[in-house]
């Protein structure tokens, strides 16, 4: 009976041993893998903290800037809620906006340069014209002011735009006040 026991539990640990070795073989080859990938990097949005940040494969923070968010606090429902959607998202293209012009309902008409030079559409299912662009107003940089996208201080855009490609990985997070939303929405 004692045999048993010990090759049971040998066995056991054998099998612990075992799983922690491929584990182990498969990360570093998953690290390989990425390495020969450049460009192996995603963009993280936080609502709470007002920045972006371009993150490559081994965690290293790449690049970040202030951004503006959402007028109102939570997760995106509908068109015209001036939310910021929050989840796993794709960029699904770079476009050039220099020439764009925008109305935003204060009053002033059509604004050029409203965008900055680029827009970089995000694919957010069932909404369209969510992104991350330029401004007119740098001084909303940091503050909750846009009717959803994300915005950024030209400059800051123009670099962003010339570090990453599509289909890039988007994560946005909620900020504390965006989660009570959530609650309260739902």
């Amino acid at each position: 009976m004692m045999m048993k026991k010990n090759n049971y539990w040998g066995a056991i640990l054998l099998l612990i041993v075992g799983a922690a070795g491929l584990i182990g073989w498969l990360e570093v080859r998953h690290h390989q893998e990425l390495g020969k990938i450049d460009n192996a990097r995603f963009i993280l949005i936080s609502k709470q903290e007002m920045k972006l940040r371009l993150i490559d494969y081994k965690g290293n923070e790449l690049f970040s800037a202030p951004v503006a968010t959402g007028k109102n606090t939570g997760d995106k429902e509908k068109a015209g809620d001036m939310r910021t959607p929050e989840g796993v998202f794709q960029v699904a293209d770079i476009q050039k906006s220099a020439d764009w012009k925008h109305d935003f309902k204060d009053g002033k008409g059509e604004i050029s340069g409203a965008y900055g030079d680029y827009f970089i559409r995000l694919a957010v299912p069932g909404h369209k014209g969510i992104g991350i662009h330029g401004t007119h107003l740098p001084e909303s940089i940091g503050t909750r002011d846009s009717e959803g996208c994300i915005r950024m201080n030209n400059e800051d855009l123009n670099r962003l735009a010339s570090l990453i490609y599509p289909p890039m990985t988007v994560v946005i997070t909620p900020a504390a006040e965006d989660e009570k939303a959530n609650c309260i929405s739902k």
